[in-house]
């Protein structure tokens, strides 16, 4: 079995041989875009509140599967990253899906301390966007009224991987 520079094995994933494999087979095959990315959608597997939005790597897939813990690739930090790694707000995997041609992963998590974003809300999708806006700039909405922890008192001065 061969295996990446961190020792996770390689050989997780089917090559992609064929539509019908890939749409109607039962293994995994999932398809990374050329800059070896796989967008995945994460939501909250009691309520289905969408919690964020991120990439992974073959390897962040590959952890996320052999641990039952979320790993994503941080485009801003260039690095992989166990979600929670810092905060403790763990997001424990409940169950993967790949969507019809695996070129999408949906992670349905529980999460320990309740938040997922690194702006102290429970979501990182805390605003809304008026549809037909007249108004220039357009103003956002917030959804959630509190935040569920400071970040300041969980991250201290560790760099906002927020790029502007």
């Amino acid at each position: 079995m061969s295996t990446t520079n961190s020792g996770m094995p390689t050989n997780l994933f089917a090559p992609r041989l064929s539509v019908e494999q890939v749409e109607e087979g039962c293994v995994l095959a999932p398809k990374f875009g050329s800059d070896g990315l796989i967008p995945v959608v994460t939501t909250d597997a009691a309520s289905g509140e969408v919690l964020m939005m991120g990439v992974m790597t073959p390897e962040a897939l590959s952890y996320t599967i052999e641990t039952g813990e979320a790993h994503y690739w941080s485009r801003s930090r260039q690095c992989l990253w166990r979600k929670g790694a810092t905060s403790g707000l763990v997001q424990k995997v409940v169950e993967i899906r790949i969507d019809d041609d695996q070129d999408s992963v949906w992670l349905r998590v529980e999460i320990v301390g309740g938040a997922s974003c690194h702006v102290g809300y429970r979501s990182c999708f805390y605003r809304a966007v008026p549809l037909h806006a007249a108004s220039r700039p357009i103003q956002l909405s917030f959804t959630e009224s509190s935040k569920v922890f400071d970040p300041i008192a969980i991250y201290g001065d560790v760099p906002n991987p927020t790029q502007l």
